[in-house]
């Protein structure tokens, strides 16, 4: 796969479809390679007529890593947000929507259809913010404004986000993606072992760098709440959620659409925080809808 240069940085990135075709951008989320996108959806996307890319974050997959020289001090930051001290990071949110806007650049593609997945719906949201210039439209799945008062994560799930594997053997990391699947799963629509382990496994042997994953946590500590300037944006906007997601409840989804005038809002069944095989038509499909009407 192919890799450019973005905002002083290295980007892995996959494109789908022609080039001439309105673009399509999709930012993943926390700790999660882009192959966590599933090649069917993109290929659907791509076949409906958009010029799909999908690409790996700073600090994860094959893009460029972070090297701060010191030790991020994870947990104490974590207390720190806890309590409502500030939380020391390398970098934030909006460096990350920088590096999109760099690859975007890069490619050559002017303004996108943005959509963006749990942290990449919020760095979606920070671009839809600071340059709606660049972008057709927003869309944001299982994702949050950052409002410290909404509704958190079960402490079961939690726990399983700071829990370390049991080892560092390839297996054991096999093992800990596998149950963290199982977790965010909706319990009415949990994958099939199979499923999730061929994932696991994929995502494992194509890069492991925890560092980039308490980099990536403490972005989002660090940047804070968006939901007083959600107001602001006026472009066409799509908030999708499971109506059983564990980590970000359904609330924040209720919350994107009350603040932001004119947004459709979408809460699937039997979906939790996960892209399960048996709700990727259904995605594909609103994706369509939404980005035809934006540019109608």
């Amino acid at each position: 796969m192919p890799q450019f240069q973005a905002n002083g940085l290295t980007l892995e990135a996959e494109t789908f479809g022609n080039p001439k075709d309105p673009a399509m951008l999709l930012i993943m989320g926390l700790g999660c390679q882009m192959i966590v996108w599933p090649e069917a959806l993109c290929e659907s996307l791509a076949a409906a007529g958009f010029y799909v890319v999908r690409f790996d974050n700073r600090d994860i997959g094959l893009s460029s890593k972070i090297k701060t020289g010191r030790d991020p001090q994870f947990f104490k930051n974590i207390f720190r947000s806890w309590i409502g001290l500030k939380v020391q990071a390398p970098y934030k949110l909006r460096d990350m929507a920088l590096d999109t806007l760099g690859l975007m650049d890069a490619l050559g593609i002017q303004r996108a259809h943005v959509v963006g997945l749990s942290m990449g719906g919020m760095i979606a949201q920070t671009l839809a913010l600071d340059h709606p210039e660049r972008l057709l439209s927003l869309t944001s799945i299982m994702s949050s404004s950052g409002n410290g008062r909404l509704p958190k994560a079960s402490p079961r799930v939690q726990l399983r986000l700071v829990r370390r594997p049991r080892g560092r053997s390839r297996e054991a990391l096999i093992e800990h993606g596998t149950e963290t699947w199982q977790v965010l799963a909706s319990p009415k629509a949990v994958p099939p072992e199979a499923d999730r382990r061929a994932l696991a496994t994929r995502v494992v042997d194509r890069s492991v760098y925890p560092r980039g994953y308490a980099h990536q946590l403490l972005a989002i500590l660090a940047s804070g709440s968006r939901h007083q300037r959600l107001h602001e944006i006026k472009l066409p906007t799509l908030v999708l959620h499971g109506e059983d997601d564990p980590l970000i409840p359904v609330t924040a989804a209720y919350e994107q659409h009350k603040l932001i005038a004119g947004s459709k809002l979408e809460v699937i069944p039997a979906m939790g925080h996960d892209l399960p095989t048996q709700v990727l038509p259904r995605i594909s499909e609103r994706l369509v809808q939404h980005a035809r009407s934006a540019m109608a």
